[in-house]
């Protein structure tokens, strides 16, 4: 096997970003090569001073910020493009070390990532201002007309997960900038150097003075975050207890929550099996299972059910725990050993309430292998949770009705996978399926970065993708003229 290692090497540390300039602090976070778990670098993390600091500086740019002419929102965009696109390898290896990420995952993630800011520097051009409304409806308004124009919200809180440090930090980022609001952002703290190298370009933009600030700081100093109503909107990607938390704690400002998942895919008896077979191993394993869209639960019809657990465990049973730098490895570290023995725990207590593990199930410290069960029961938190990790359910149906009822019985609802060829059952899914997006012959883990991203029940509120984004962050204005 060949390794696929760059010649970057991490520089000893990394200063945090405030109001668009590096600034370092008394206290360093250690950031770990989550395979070696190797110290590889260190972040200097922010302070409630300096948290203060970032908010005001954000407020400050407001008007700066919503200020900015179209052509200049998109000329910080495509800077953006142009140099994540030179510093390509870096950002892949970056994602490789610090997240874990298999070398082929890292490099998608930094192709979604410029896909991303070029979505927002297109978008920017197109966005709609506005319209003239009819206000003569009645005799006594007919002296009146109406207009609206979008206008930025104002500064913005952001807080991006730990599992895609780039393109999910991208989704709150190039929003921001295309609205025109000022931002804070807290990068997660198992991963933030990814957004640190995001602001060093950012900050050689001509971005006002205050429009960013990207802060790795503890949990416990990041309150501010969530419940200061200078913030007028707060964007969370996380887990549902978090993220329900802090809607709680959030004052007035609007909220936007990405949050946790447990995907299923329906597999109907005029599915072509071999075809599906890699996407659904894909969608399963892609990252180690630490996608929130990762297909956790396949629910196949009694008539192909057999035929399709033989060639899934076939194939999950070849996939090997390795090295994320290695060319061909799918499965690589758990982001830590503690979320590792938590899914192994997991997968333990299910085999022990009567699961059968087909394959799969031993963790070496970081390294838990793809594992496939049946049998599960409903009641088990493998079943019931997010797994977040590599592992899988197979379960069997008799009716497409009870297939719908077994995947809308889950309390999370962001995507789902249904593979058939009859229209009636991909519209009936459609309608039926209690989940944000409903992807027909393919597995819930596709994405594209312009379309509208987010679930239902506890996996969140609001939508990602760029378009939608940009309209959470902004808000209409109405102008009413008497003639």
């Amino acid at each position: 096997m060949t390794t696929t290692k760059a010649s970057f090497t991490f520089p000893k540390q990394y200063p945090l970003y405030l109001a668009n300039r590096p600034v370092t602090s008394s206290e360093w976070l250690d950031v770990t090569d989550k395979y070696t778990l190797k110290t590889v670098t260190q972040v200097a993390l922010a302070d409630g001073d300096i948290i203060e600091k970032a908010i005001a500086a954000a407020v400050k740019a407001e008007k700066p910020m919503a200020q900015l002419k179209t052509y200049q929102k998109q000329a910080i965009l495509l800077h953006c493009v142009k140099r994540f696109t030179e510093r390509f390898d870096e950002l892949t290896e970056v994602l490789v070390v610090e997240g874990g990420k298999s070398v082929t995952s890292a490099k998608g993630e930094v192709l979604r990532l410029i896909s991303t800011f070029q979505l927002a520097a297109d978008a920017v051009t197109q966005l709609d201002k506005g319209s003239v409304m009819p206000l003569d409806v009645t005799a006594t308004a007919s002296a009146y007309r109406g207009m609206t124009q979008r206008v930025p919200v104002g500064a913005v809180s952001l807080i991006s997960p730990f599992n895609f440090p780039l393109n999910l930090t991208a989704h709150k980022i190039a929003p921001a900038i295309a609205a025109g609001c000022p931002f804070v952002l807290k990068p997660a703290s198992l991963t933030p150097v990814s957004a640190l190298i995001m602001a060093e370009v950012l900050a050689e933009t001509d971005l006002p003075i205050g429009a960013f600030s990207i802060l790795p700081c503890h949990r416990e100093g990041a309150d501010l975050f969530v419940t200061d109503d200078r913030f007028k909107l707060l964007s969370f990607t996380g887990s549902d207890q978090v993220g329900w938390d802090m809607k709680a704690r959030a004052g007035r400002k609007k909220v936007v929550l990405e949050l946790g998942g447990n995907a299923a895919v329906i597999v109907e008896p005029d599915t072509d099996i071999d075809a599906a077979l890699d996407r659904l191993v894909t969608g399963s394993f892609i990252q180690s299972g630490q996608v929130c869209i990762s297909v956790q639960r396949i629910l196949a019809h009694e008539d192909i059910y057999d035929e399709l657990k033989t060639k899934f465990v076939g194939r999950v049973s070849k996939l090997k725990s390795a090295d994320p730098h290695l060319a061909d490895t799918v499965i690589g570290p758990m982001i830590k050993e503690k979320e590792a023995q938590r899914l192994k725990g997991w997968i333990d207590d299910a085999v022990s309430q009567g699961a059968t593990l087909l394959t799969g199930g031993h963790l070496n410290g970081v390294m838990l292998e793809a594992t496939v069960l049946e049998n599960v029961p409903d009641s088990s938190d493998v079943y019931q949770n997010e797994a977040f990790g590599p592992v899988v359910i197979l379960e069997k149906y008799k009716t497409f009705d009870e297939a719908i009822e077994l995947v809308n019985q889950s309390r999370f609802g962001l995507q789902a996978g249904v593979y058939t060829q009859n229209l009636t059952k991909m519209l009936k899914a459609w309608d039926e399926l209690h989940v944000g997006g409903v992807i027909i012959n393919d597995v819930p883990t596709f994405r594209v970065d312009n379309m509208p991203y987010g679930g239902v029940k506890d996996s969140g509120l609001g939508r990602e993708g760029i378009r939608y984004a940009i309209a959470d962050m902004s808000e209409e204005r109405v102008l009413v003229i008497k003639q």
